[in-house]
């Protein structure tokens, strides 16, 4: 996008310019598929956010499409032309197929969405859209969330339709909505999170109006499922810029109904008083999580950086000294971080992953300057498990102080820790630690039957693993028969 010193005349010409540049990519499928339409007589345009990301300059192969034609009509098109055909979103109107094309010397495959005019709206008290369907491509898109979003491009002549003045705020990096704010969020709220959503994707601001008619309006988010909101979430939190989108949730109060903990922290100064508060110290945890990742975004850690002081409000005491403690507020956060991930409906897997994450993140300060007995590392590495990894990531994040000489020491700390778990994996294969002999060779060597014994001797001969490292299998029979022994 243009910068701000560019007047407003030279920053459309250069949307303008990308966008012919990219339709002229996709114009094979397009062209083909609108021919299509009006062959059986309808029509046909590339719409919303294919529309504003071919003006930025970034349309991938995923191309959304709005139509006249009815579902059943849509279906009776596409399906001799697409290479595979869905109807997942048939009851919202919307037909999804795949194509494959070629497309100058490349072959691509496109996700496609043909979606019939509509309009959607909220009863008060429902958690889902009614559906009724329009007749013209103006009344789509006064329906859309924003006017970047509520442009289109009638195919296969190539008229631009902007009747919200769409292209205007692209080229002003700023997100409004196509009729009043109220009227919007009140059609569908979920769309006051897509505002922090695409502020935080595309590093827009957000009209004035609208944040205010978000911050009026702020409880009826919790009229939308809480799939719904996760999605959005989720979405917020793998953009290039979360920290502007989640901020923009706690200023309007929308956070205060969907993840209540991350506001709850601007209430907290740390123990160390480095910063203004615990929010401001996790906002700047996550950035420097993300600052950390290698192969693209990574949700579950992510969330463990936003998410891991969450336990401090509820564990705060005034020490006599002065001091203020949060003790075990990693363990308290855990059980928060479950409880809330739960609620917003996460996969049993990815809240097992987070909460465990908030739980371990404090781990490392009993490290100290290299302290540990390789038992003790050997346990960090158990414990951590397939996070170990990401472990690695939340803890150096973690440390936020301004004092240059701490952040260094942390630093090298954390460096003597982790040449240590490389140099036991080398030795001893850290990752799969279990004991010499397993659950059939216990039964068998003490002639037992399956049942509790077999697990606390197999528990026995693991914490002798993890204290000692590796044994003979001589040494751990040995050991395993004077347990028994031992056990009366």
């Amino acid at each position: 996008m243009p910068n701000a010193n560019e007047d407003n005349s030279s920053a459309l010409s250069q949307v303008q310019r990308r966008a012919v540049s990219e339709l002229l990519r996709v114009s094979p499928v397009a062209d083909e598929l609108a021919e299509r339409f009006r062959a059986a007589g309808f029509s046909l345009a590339l719409v919303g956010g294919s529309v504003r990301d071919a003006l930025l300059g970034r349309l991938g192969n995923d191309l959304d499409f709005t139509t006249d034609a009815r579902p059943e009509d849509v279906l009776k098109i596409v399906r001799p032309w697409a290479d595979a055909v869905w109807e997942v979103g048939i009851a919202f109107g919307t037909v999804g197929c795949q194509k494959h094309a070629r497309v100058g010397e490349a072959e691509q495959d496109f996700q496609i969405e043909v979606t019939t005019y509509r309009s959607e709206a909220y009863d008060r008290t429902s958690r889902k859209p009614e559906v009724s369907y329009g007749d013209s491509i103006e009344q789509d898109l006064v329906r859309r969330d924003f006017t970047v979003n509520a442009m289109a491009v009638a195919l296969p002549e190539k008229e631009f339709i902007d009747p919200h003045g769409g292209l205007e705020d692209l080229a002003e990096r700023v997100l409004r909505t196509p009729s009043t704010p109220e009227e919007s969020f009140s059609d569908d709220p979920l769309r006051m999170m897509r505002a922090a959503r695409f502020a935080a994707q595309l590093d827009f601001e957000v009209a004035p109006e609208v944040v205010a008619a978000m911050k009026a309006m702020a409880e009826r988010i919790e009229i939308v499922s809480a799939e719904r909101v996760r999605d959005e979430l989720n979405k917020l939190l793998l953009s290039a810029h979360p920290r502007k989108g989640l901020a923009l949730l706690v200023d309007t109060g929308l956070a205060a109904h969907v993840l209540p903990e991350l506001p709850a922290l601007r209430l907290e100064s740390d123990e160390h008083h480095r910063h203004k508060d615990v929010y401001e110290h996790s906002l700047i945890v996550l950035e420097q999580a993300i600052a950390l990742e290698k192969d693209g975004p990574d949700l579950t850690l992510r969330l463990a950086a936003l998410l891991h002081d969450i336990g401090k409000p509820r564990t705060r005491r005034f020490e006599k000294d002065g001091r203020v403690s949060f003790h075990h507020h990693e363990v308290v956060g855990a059980k928060m971080t479950k409880k809330r991930m739960t609620a917003l409906k996460y996969s049993n897997e990815l809240v097992k992953d987070v909460s465990r994450l908030v739980e371990l993140h404090l781990r490392f300060h009993g490290y100290g300057t290299g302290e540990w007995t390789d038992s003790a590392v050997r346990r960090y590495v158990r414990d951590a498990g397939p996070l170990l990894d990401r472990l690695h990531k939340l803890t150096r994040s973690d440390c936020t102080t301004r004092n240059k000489r701490k952040a260094s020491a942390l630093s090298r700390a954390y460096d003597g820790l982790e040449e240590r778990i490389e140099r036991l994996q080398e030795q001893e294969e850290l990752d799969a630690i279990r004991p010499e002999l397993d659950g059939n060779e216990i039964m068998e060597i003490l002639g037992v039957r399956p049942g509790p014994v077999v697990g606390k001797a197999y528990k026995f001969l693991l914490e002798l693993r993890l204290e000692n490292g590796p044994m003979e299998r001589d040494a751990a029979i040995a050991a395993l028969k004077e347990w028994w022994a031992a056990q009366g």
